[in-house]
């Protein structure tokens, strides 16, 4: 827009220009008679001035040209590098299944210092309206996954957690500063299946779960995003049915058959910067 009216400017000010170059071409004669020889260098100075207009506004056109021109290069290569990327991001997702039982059990007194201090990812999602200064129970949660299409699972981050129990809602949430939390991968070699394991923390005198009594969850939804090995993340809701809910095996593990499961996409796949370093 800006350049559009510079150019109209432009024009008005060479049209008048050139009038006042013709006129003083036609009355050089006249200019020289009245103002000898000033008339005639005034003359001259208007056509010469018009010639550097003449100049200018060639250049000005070959710039805009070549602008122009840039413009529609930067586009069609941005245009090309995006179909590049959602072609790459297409061929090398990730989707997973949570399948067979989930287990929940007291969490190893080895990774509770992780919460304390605060280290990023710190692995711990905590009940919504979590009191610090009350006394807090750590538990893990172990699910089995697979993938169901697209690449290797490089990893899996939870962003919330909901418990259903006797229409009751139990939710969690990553930490204050997270917006996102890492869940541990581990591969269990006798089984030959990949786990997700994700530590929660509640109050000890929340209603979430009683080590001694059966917790029958009839619903788990967690919101999750899975990141193949190749950097190209989805993100989508899972949701884990039971309809006989807990059993207990042995002593403080829970185990959750899952009956049935559905995954949502929330979101299409996307590049995103793989930083790992972090996590090491």
């Amino acid at each position: 827009m800006k350049s559009s009216k510079s150019t109209k400017v432009l024009i008005i000010v060479l049209v008048i220009v050139f009038i006042l170059s013709v006129i003083s071409l036609f009355y050089g004669d006249y200019l020289a008679a009245n103002f000898d020889v000033i008339g005639i260098r005034i003359a001259v100075l208007i056509v010469a001035f018009a010639s550097f207009g003449a100049s200018t506004a060639f250049s000005l056109m070959v710039y805009v040209h070549n602008k122009t021109v840039s413009k529609i290069n930067d586009d069609s290569n941005y245009r090309a590098e995006l179909f590049r990327e959602l072609q790459f991001a297409a061929n090398n997702y990730s989707t997973i299944e949570f399948n067979d039982r989930a287990l929940i059990y007291s969490e190893s007194p080895r990774y509770v210092p992780r919460f304390y201090s605060k280290e990023s990812p710190s692995f711990h999602m905590m009940q919504e309206g979590l009191d610090l200064n009350e006394e807090l129970m750590f538990y893990s949660m172990r699910i089995p996954f697979k993938v169901v299409e697209g690449k290797t699972a490089g990893s899996i981050l939870l962003s919330n957690i909901k418990f259903e129990r006797d229409l009751e809602v139990f939710k969690f949430k990553p930490l204050e500063h997270e917006e996102e939390t890492q869940g541990y991968i581990l591969y269990n070699e006798q089984t030959k299946r990949n786990n997700v394991i994700i530590n929660l923390v509640f109050n000890k005198n929340s209603n979430f779960f009683k080590e001694d009594i059966l917790n029958p969850f009839s619903k788990i939804k967690i919101s999750i995003s899975v990141v193949s090995i190749l950097g190209v993340t989805i993100k989508g809701i899972s949701e884990l049915y039971f309809t006989n809910p807990t059993q207990i095996e042995g002593v403080g593990l829970h185990t959750y058959k899952i009956n049935s499961s559905n995954f949502r996409l929330t979101k299409q796949p996307f590049i995103e910067h793989l930083d790992y370093n972090e996590y090491i």
